[in-house]
């Protein structure tokens, strides 16, 4: 299979309106792909303004990049972690006391190297409540990462991870359940 990528064409795919799309890139990389200290008030209330739907609690650390905030949903009291990428060309939903830590990716788009003409393919992510994404680690479309879920350090989530696990590697395999230790108790 020879790619053709002349003959590459994503005219189906309208994420919004271009003035909409332009006028996000530029608020996005004032506000949150920067590393300006604005509050994370002044961060989630922009991403509000831009249709995502985010929860209370919300801490949004710099250089953070989102494609599209409309596709964009975030649970209470989640961390965004420092050079976060959302390439949310389709639906991210974000559970409750999720951690995103920093460098890590998650990518909703990818192509189909299948087809001469490389075409985009799409899929949702989701991340269940109380689940944590390493860092540097990248989630795949179409991924659901379930509740309490521990995707390790540079680890790429290919597949769907069931609850109460850890996953690492690439792909990603599963290791371990997550245990919970009591408060009282330490590690």
């Amino acid at each position: 299979m020879v790619q053709n990528l002349s003959s590459y064409n994503n005219d189906w795919y309208n994420p919004g309106s271009k003035l909409k799309i332009l006028t996000w890139y530029f608020i996005n990389r004032l506000i949150l792909n920067t590393y300006l200290p604005f509050p994370n008030s002044i961060k989630i209330n922009v991403l509000r303004l831009f249709g995502a739907k985010v929860g209370h609690g919300i801490t949004i650390k710099p250089k953070v990049n989102i494609k599209y905030p409309w596709f964009l949903e975030i649970g209470n009291y989640c961390w965004i972690g420092e050079k976060v990428w959302i390439d949310n060309l389709a639906k991210v939903k974000i559970g409750n006391n999720v951690c995103i830590s920093q460098g890590a990716m998650l990518l909703t788009g990818n192509h189909n190297y299948k087809k001469e003409n490389f075409e985009l393919i799409l899929g949702e992510i989701v991340i269940g409540d109380s689940s944590w994404i390493g860092a540097q680690s990248i989630v795949c479309p179409g991924v659901e990462i379930q509740e309490a879920c521990v995707l390790s350090v540079h680890s790429v989530a290919t597949k769907n991870l069931k609850k109460n696990s850890v996953y690492q590697g690439n792909p990603a395999t599963f290791k371990a359940l997550r245990l919970t230790i009591p408060e009282n108790e330490s590690v």
